[in-house]
């Protein structure tokens, strides 16, 4: 059986155009980038799984001091291909006040670089409100450094 190439797993470049996308989130509401563009600054957390340690340790430190990025005027989102219910499970465990994502085509996931061969890599973008992609790390950056990314712009 011939294999397809994978898809580019790179990260986006800084000052680029963020991708556009329209995914649901744990509820079933369809969220989009553009409904934020002028509004708001837009954080996309890609995670490989609700309830697994590393994604619970990065997700609720975003949630424990969630304030911080409200007061940037910043949204948050989290993104992976799990079900509407793993996540709507994951958000009620944890408190999360910020939606997760459904790409269960992984359109997303692989519009941004994260689709790995097994998982989706975990990936912060951060993007301003005029959907410019200002901050782009592999990894469990800190808040402190996301939200840097949108002052120094």
């Amino acid at each position: 059986m011939e294999r397809k190439p994978a898809k580019p797993s790179h990260l986006l470049n800084l000052g680029e155009k963020a991708p556009a996308f329209s995914l649901l989130d744990q509820s079933g509401k369809t969220v989009t980038l553009d409904e934020h563009r002028g509004k708001k600054n837009v954080v996309l957390i890609f995670y490989p799984g609700d309830n697994t340690p590393g994604c619970t340790r990065q997700l609720c430190a975003i949630r424990d001091q969630y304030d911080l990025f409200a007061d940037s005027e910043t949204v948050v989102f989290g993104i992976n291909p799990q079900e509407a219910a793993s996540h709507k499970r994951f958000i009620g465990k944890h408190n999360f006040p910020y939606p997760l994502l459904v790409d269960s085509e992984k359109s997303v996931v692989s519009a941004y670089g994260c689709r790995g061969t097994l998982m989706t890599k975990r990936t912060v973008y951060g993007i301003n409100k005029e959907g410019i992609i200002v901050f782009a790390r592999r990894g469990t950056p800190s808040n402190e450094e996301i939200l840097k990314a949108f002052k120094e712009q």
